[in-house]
């Protein structure tokens, strides 16, 4: 049987990163009749990818070699980048000056699909955005379960979705499908059945060179039938004009409009796909709280538009429970309640935890990407008691309650303290 990938029979597809994603195109590409290299710094990765068949080459090297000889790349046909290398990383540089065409682990995921390579194309249900992508989509596979429909959630929530693809027992025929920004930066085809944006907040600027570049990954899930926005969250409530969907509707934690799914005193309502249905109750979401039910809202949204019924989204959302690390309590020691929020790994994200609680003790540190930290510093500043600075800008951190909040006591812990924290008894 002859596909639109057929060209990639006998031609040599270079994989950028030996990861969890680039061990994951191996085997596709070499059912497709391609020779697969491998490239990464990381010499353990690309003995795994040796085992799976792969040529490898190290990054390093490949890169001086394209230096010095401009042709290198182009004996390349295709490159297939993990998301992690941004379009400035030295080796796509190289390959778009050689004209190599350069897709990402997911638009290579989604042509494959497409061109049914492991049976026919699954309806795929896209969620991204800064924060709650990952609640999201467990809500979402949740509901899809409920509904006993054969479902997988893949992406980046952890199972590539080549993975989901070639499952055969048992054959998933919806995906929830996590996406960060990364990723839909490399997959410009997808056009997912329906997408949501939950928010967008100052992330990954140093990557996609600036908000808008960001903003522009994110929109890529607006392009199929059903576009689904963050109402209450200024930047994605006001990307209605620029959804290429069919339809576009939106969820708000107020009492919702018409195209809206939103809350109704203790209940969550539909008034999107139907004249105003009753999907569970706001005590049935976990985790409580706006954020939890902003997630429950996206997650429901993108169910009904395949037309899941509300008795299954009742019963996906009081069957789901909130993932490891996302404000999960670890334990209660002399009064004082411990929280784990660690995948919190920006300003946007650090805040609803942070609000949500009157007297905190908080911290912080790691990585900021390029995000700015002084507005959050301010609007929490009246409910911490103290900060605990660790990680490479715990200086910026700093700084910015010294502005904000001199008053609060901080305590710096030296970045060669790395050993893990465990749970109090």
């Amino acid at each position: 049987m002859t596909h639109e990938l057929e060209w990639l029979r006998g031609t040599r597809v270079l994989v950028a990163g030996a990861g969890i994603s680039g061990r994951a195109v191996i085997t596709p590409l070499t059912d497709l009749g391609a020779h697969v290299t491998v490239t990464d710094r990381n010499a353990e990765a690309l003995e795994r990818c040796r085992e799976l068949g792969a040529d490898t080459v190290g990054l390093d090297e490949l890169v001086a070699e394209a230096e010095a000889h401009p042709e290198t790349l182009r004996r390349f046909a295709l490159v297939v980048t993990s998301p992690g290398f941004a379009p400035d990383a030295p080796l796509l540089s190289h390959a778009a000056g050689a004209a190599v065409p350069i897709w990402g682990d997911v638009e290579l995921s989604w042509r494959i699909d497409r061109a049914e390579i492991y049976g026919p194309p699954r309806r795929w249900l896209v969620v991204t955005g800064t924060n709650g992508k990952t609640t999201t989509t467990m809500m979402l596979h949740a509901i899809l379960e409920a509904a006993g429909l054969a479902s997988v959630a893949c992406g980046n929530i952890g199972l590539p979705i080549l993975d989901a693809l070639r499952r055969t027992e048992p054959r998933a025929e919806v995906l929830a499908v996590e996406l960060s920004s990364f990723q839909l930066h490399w997959a410009p085809s997808v056009q997912p059945e329906a997408g949501v944006i939950l928010n967008i907040a100052e992330d990954h600027l140093d990557w996609h060179g600036g908000i808008e570049g960001y903003i522009d990954a994110k929109a890529r899930v607006l392009t199929g039938t059903v576009g689904v926005l963050g109402l209450d969250d200024p930047i994605a409530g006001g990307l209605r004009d620029r959804s290429q969907a069919v339809v576009t509707i939106g969820f708000t934690l107020g009492y919702p409009q018409r195209g809206e799914l939103g809350i109704s005193g203790d209940v969550l309502v539909d008034r999107a796909f139907a004249d105003s249905a009753v999907l569970a109750a706001v005590a049935d979401v976990s985790p409580a709280g706006p954020a939890g039910l902003s997630d429950a809202l996206a997650a429901a949204a993108l169910a009904r538009s395949i037309d899941v019924p509300e008795s299954s989204v009742h019963d996906g959302l009081r069957r789901h429970r909130v993932g490891p690390h996302r404000a999960a309590p670890v334990g209660t020691v002399d009064g004082v309640e411990y929280v784990d929020d660690s995948k919190a790994t920006n300003p946007h994200a650090a805040r609803t935890s942070l609000l949500a609680r009157e007297s905190v003790v908080w911290v912080a540190g790691g990585l900021l990407k390029g995000a700015q930290v002084d507005d959050l510093v301010a609007e929490v500043a009246p409910r911490l008691r103290a900060v605990v600075l660790i990680g490479r800008d715990a200086d910026r951190i700093a700084e910015a309650l010294a502005r904000h909040a001199p008053q609060v006591p901080v305590v710096r812990v030296d970045t060669r303290d790395d050993g893990s924290v465990s749970s109090p008894e």
